[in-house]
């Protein structure tokens, strides 16, 4: 730590970092966790720095996306952004470009990182939950290096996951490179994905419900503020390079009608089945890829072959599909082609996904709950011309209504289409339909297209948060009246018998010590008067612990469980706010049983 602080000096580099950084560690000496404090204004800050780190991050995978497509399908140098089919040059070498985009991939993977595999979210929650928000740098390379060859190559992925995973890795690495501890790691990790999806999609509302649903794993203040300041950081930025005009634009929603909410919910049933299907569909190619008999380095290509393949025929399938998403929220897409496409899409985006390229799954999520939704709209419509509602309505519920089934994100889908569309007489039907899909969804599959990878792997994913019991249940409601205390002044010789002989309902490990004037002056173990004081003549006080630490009957159960295992101690004594009065012992035990009382 000093030797960090050392080098902040000598590059003269953001001069008030050591204090920060100081401020931060102190986070482990603190013994309650308050709503907000210091270390949040030093989190925010730093959280201020991801955002527009992830908005230059946006931007140049964006170019480097860019330049792939144009050197391999345009065979020119530049890094505009545009759709890799070109009509006066398509020839059946195109089909060749997905695997040679595949077969770079794959080398990446093997001899660089394994973890630019996959689709962006799934990975970062894994960091959280499983090596406690720790990112490797070189990820935060080679992830969007990987995701702008595949999707230039003509990968049918959005190139929102990729920037996720690599706003993520840059909070992570902040993190590392800090010295923090694993939960303020966890919040730069979230800010730093929060402001990737707003740099990419202009939606910092969705961006930070998405990182409080799916990677926070909880509802606080001191995590939800930087998280929040990140994303508004991401967008303020993008606001500045590209403007403010919504990302997919559609016919203005003027009015509602009567039977728009009972589509609505009929959308939801649909695509939480269809969200359910895609999951197990996408899963079951990745078991297939697994079983097949070349190393896995060679998958992305294989699965370059379908891209390849699907692409010559249905060009529109190749890259990252947004203006297939803006044409589907218009209506410019026939039912019949519309199908079709749909149905192509999902065959080249599934098996490329499953032989574990680098891509990204909303984009393509948000194609095929558009497409399926627009096609519903479209048989309505046939069905009853004076329902009330456009087919862009109906593809707008069905796009959200997806993700929310296969996510598991219920407000981030509702409040993203709302933001990438700036409609908010939508705002009804998406709730009506995004809650039915996460309702069938969840009847239908205990996982998610985001958790069934690491379920998998034996690591429980929380889908519920609540709040803390411990923080903010008070010591002096559930600690044990009835104590087992010691004079300092007493013989060894005669502490074993009152120990044995104790009507305390608890036996602890930690015995409270008094003085002569029965006021608090220590503890001393069980351990210690086993192994060391048996057999000797000595007083009890001479064996008193001078670490010993005390509660108040006004702190909450969550100080006293933060010190129980930080002082590796079963129980801790509970002293008045003189310091000198003994009013009881709070131990495991205790905490368990108020855990239980309010669960």
């Amino acid at each position: 730590m000093p030797r960090m602080i050392e080098r902040f000096k000598r590059w003269r580099f953001l001069p008030v970092a050591p204090s920060l950084v100081m401020t931060l560690r102190r986070d482990r000496l603190s013994e309650d966790a308050n709503a907000v404090d210091s270390k949040t204004v030093v989190l925010a800050v730093l959280a201020c720095a991801l955002g527009v780190t992830a908005a230059g991050i946006a931007q140049l995978l964006t170019h480097l996306i860019g330049f792939v497509t144009n050197l391999f399908f345009f065979q020119r140098f530049s890094t505009a952004f545009i759709d890799p089919y070109n009509p006066q040059n398509w020839g059946l070498w195109v089909m060749l470009v997905p695997v040679v985009g595949g077969v770079i991939v794959g080398l990446m993977a093997r001899f660089g990182s394994r973890a630019i595999r996959g689709h962006g979210i799934p990975e970062a929650m894994e960091n959280i939950l499983m090596n406690e928000s720790r990112i490797p740098l070189r990820v935060t390379f080679l992830k969007p290096l990987s995701a702008a060859i595949a999707i230039g190559t003509g990968g049918p992925f959005g190139a929102e996951g990729p920037i996720i995973a690599t706003g993520a890795a840059a909070g992570s690495v902040l993190g590392q490179w800090l010295k923090l501890t694993s939960r303020q790691r966890k919040i730069l990790l979230a800010a730093g994905a929060a402001a990737g999806m707003t740099a990419t999609f202009g939606s910092p509302v969705s961006a930070v419900l998405l990182a409080v649903e799916l990677l926070l794993f909880e509802f606080h203040p001191n995590s939800l503020i930087p998280v929040a300041i990140a994303s508004a950081t991401a967008e303020s930025v993008r606001a500045y390079v590209v403007g403010t005009a919504p990302i997919f634009a559609m016919t203005p929603i003027t009015e509602l009608s009567q039977s728009i909410l009972v589509f609505s919910l009929l959308v939801g049933v649909v695509m939480g089945v269809a969200s359910v299907f895609v999951t197990k569909v996408v899963y079951a190619i990745e078991d297939g890829f697994e079983k097949l008999p070349v190393h896995w380095m060679w998958w992305p290509a294989l699965g370059g072959v379908v891209v390849g393949v699907v692409g010559y025929f249905y060009p529109a399938t190749l890259g990252v599909g947004y203006g297939n998403i803006d044409a589907i929220l218009h209506g410019a897409m026939l039912p019949q082609a519309l199908l079709i496409f749909c149905v192509m899409k999902f065959i080249s985006w599934s098996i490329a996904l499953g032989s574990g390229t680098s891509g990204g799954t909303l984009a393509p999520l948000f194609t095929f709950g558009g497409g399926m939704g627009s096609l519903m709209g479209y048989l309505a419509l046939q069905m009853d011309p004076n329902l009330g509602f456009g087919v862009g309505m109906a593809g707008l519920v069905g796009m959200a209504a997806i993700f929310a089934g296969a996510s598991r994100a219920l407000l981030a889908s509702v409040v993203f289409a709302f933001e990438v569309t700036q409609q908010p007489l939508g705002l009804m039907p998406l709730l009506a339909g995004c809650s039915v899909s996460y309702l069938i969804s969840g009847i239908l599959m205990k996982t998610s297209i985001m958790t069934e990878k690491i379920e998998r792997r034996g690591v429980h994913v929380p889908f519920a948060f609540h709040a803390d019991p411990l923080s903010h249940s008070l010591i002096k409601d559930y600690a044990t009246k009835e104590v087992c205390s010691l004079s300092q002044g007493m013989a060894v010789s005669s502490v074993f018998s009152q120990i044995l002989n104790q009507t305390s309902p608890y036996v602890y490990s930690v015995y409270p010590l008094t003085d002569e004037n029965g006021h608090y002056a220590g503890v001393v173990t069980r351990e210690d008067l086993i192994r060391k004081a048996a057999g000797s003549q000595g007083l009890v006080g001479e064996f008193r612990r001078s670490d010993a630490v005390t509660v108040r009957p006004d702190q909450t159960l969550h100080a006293a469980q933060v010190l129980m295992v930080r002082h590796d101690l079963e129980a801790l004594p509970v002293v008045g706010k003189d310091g000198k009065s003994l009013v009881g012992m709070i131990s495991h035990t205790d905490l368990a049983r108020a855990a239980t009382r309010q669960s």
